[in-house]
């Protein structure tokens, strides 16, 4: 797999120094590389308590990117996945720590234990007043005796950085910390492993499968699960986590753990704002990548129990790109549309033929969407196929409500709902075609003629003719030849469609800015799909 990077061996501090680069002064490292790797803050002042954190890389932002006034003063990182050493650790240590005395913040994995361990050690030796806390809040294998550290490790950073900024002493910062440490559940799920550089992936993951529990830095989960979609897989994360939601007010923590798109998180989001399992959470703090586990294609969901006291630290405000605050998880309100853009209710009516033969091009359109969309990546963004059918679907729903008996309000209404429901440049072009339809039948012209009138006003309003391939090549032919039968109409659509493979050049449309050498060969996918239309409802005869 290719990745931004240049080696392996220097990925890490590369890294590091593009953070260091970018943070406007913020940050600053020891003198240390590569073994080295102590990420401080600029502004520190010793006579509060320092907080140190730190672990294997490949979790960004966490940990280094939390660095800053109101969370950390320092992270130690080691290589990708990899504790930090003993010598790295205490060097932190002793750069940022005074009188008041540091607090490491360690998560639960054993490498970590032993390496800060040790270097608390020998921190005390040389007089240094140290703590350390460790983090335990991953819940996916219950009977763990060691359960792991993962993403609710970034509350306790959150409440101790707000305690220590305000100057609070180390003892009240340690028995802070243990005490949130004590109340935080955390679990996750993916689609899919990490991706290590320069190792091989591990496909441990079956398509069509997903693995709940599993750790951050690509360990085996407590199950694989069949995926079925953003609300199961968020019901399954919840009902894991009811224990602590039970317990009354929470927030919660959504982390992206590499890959997931933004899109996908959002839903994921909405599926916990609207799920009766998450009523309990009152705030969040995400969706974000927070604390990653490189590449992977998953999330992670921790919850809090929230009071007064916690609150107050959460919600403090911190000069922290990384950390996206927390907000209050309510639902939005929803204004009316303007006037004049509410959409006109048509007076519904009933016609058996009309009803089955809308019906049968919903059907058509539908069973085409793979097909569509595999034609459509050649040449475009891959999703004609999955456009018509979003219309489609919502064509079907809709039936009940359009008057069927009218041809000319049934045509406006039909661009209407097209217009509503249908996304990108083709629902705006068929819901002029279907309008313009629509008014030509007012005028008193037969159907195939209002067809064609529609056909007249999209060429004028889109540019688009014969020969430039787009879905007018299947739809003229085939318009013109309606009034000889549907057999007919649909043998003239199928020659248009097939001559749109023999064309290199798109002259408008997104296609038009592809090379020849993918369009040749390949129906243009409109056209494709208006000679399937007209193959099907020809079946009809």
């Amino acid at each position: 797999m290719n990745q931004f990077i240049n080696a392996k061996e220097t990925l890490v501090t590369e890294a590091l120094n593009g953070l260091l680069e970018t943070s406007n002064g913020a940050l600053t490292r020891l003198d240390g590389y590569p073994h080295i790797k102590v990420i401080c803050r600029t502004d520190w002042d010793k006579s509060k308590v320092a907080l140190i954190s730190g672990g294997g890389s490949g979790h960004e932002p966490a940990h280094a990117g939390f660095v800053g006034a109101g969370m950390l003063t320092a992270a130690v990182c080691g290589e990708i996945f990899a504790s930090p050493s003993v010598d790295a650790v205490l060097a932190g240590i002793l750069a940022v720590t005074g009188d008041a005395g540091c607090l490491l913040i360690v998560k639960n994995y054993t490498g970590d234990r032993l390496n800060f361990g040790l270097a608390a050690e020998r921190a005390r030796a040389f007089g240094v007043k140290v703590e350390m806390v460790v983090v335990d809040d991953d819940i996916a294998l219950p009977h763990l005796p060691q359960p792991r550290g993962v993403a609710g490790t970034l509350f306790v950073h959150k409440i101790t950085g707000a305690l220590a900024e305000g100057g609070a002493g180390l003892d009240a910062v340690t028995k802070a910390a243990k005490k949130v440490i004590a109340n935080i559940s955390s679990i996750g799920t993916s689609l899919d492993t990490c991706t290590v550089p320069g190792s091989t992936k591990e496909d441990r993951i079956a398509p069509g499968m997903a693995e709940l529990g599993l750790g951050i830095h690509g360990e085996a989960g407590v199950e694989q699960v069949v995926f079925e979609g953003a609300t199961k897989a968020m019901d399954l994360v919840l009902e894991k986590l009811s224990p602590t939601l039970e317990r009354g007010a929470c927030v919660a923590i959504l982390n992206n753990l590499g890959s997931t798109t933004p899109l996908e998180m959002s839903v994921l989001a909405h599926e916990l704002a609207t799920s009766e399992k998450a009523k309990n959470i009152s705030h969040i703090v995400g969706p974000a990548p927070l604390m990653t586990s490189l590449d992977m294609h998953g999330f992670s969901l921790s919850v809090l129990p929230i009071d007064g006291s916690n609150a107050a630290h959460l919600e403090m405000a911190v000069d922290l790109p990384a950390w996206p605050g927390m907000n209050e998880l309510c639902l939005p309100p929803v204004h009316p549309l303007p006037d004049g853009l509410s959409p006109i209710k048509p007076i519904p009516s009933d016609n058996a033929v009309t009803r089955a033969l809308m019906d049968k091009c919903c059907d058509i359109l539908i069973a085409a969407e793979t097909d569509l969309n595999e034609l459509d990546a050649k040449s475009g963004d891959g999703d004609t196929g999955s456009t018509l059918t979003t219309a489609a679907v919502a064509m079907k729903l809709s039936l009940d409500k359009l008057p069927l008996a009218d041809s000319t309000q049934l045509f406006r209404a039909v661009g209407d709902e097209l217009s509503q429901t249908m996304g990108g440049s083709s629902g705006v072009i068929l819901a002029i075609f279907f309008g313009a339809a629509g008014d030509a039948c007012a005028s008193g012209k037969p159907v195939v003629k209002a067809l064609l009138a529609g056909l007249e006003r999209i060429s004028q309003v889109g540019g688009a003719k014969k020969g430039d391939r787009t879905m007018i090549d299947a739809l003229e032919p085939a318009l013109r030849a309606l009034p000889e039968g549907l057999d007919v109409a649909a043998k003239n659509a199928r020659e248009g469609a097939a001559g749109t493979a023999r064309m290199g050049r798109a002259k408008v449309g997104r296609a038009s800015y592809v090379p020849e050498g993918n369009l040749l060969g390949y129906n243009d996918p409109g056209a494709e799909a208006v000679a399937r239309l007209f193959e099907g409802l020809a079946e009809l005869n």
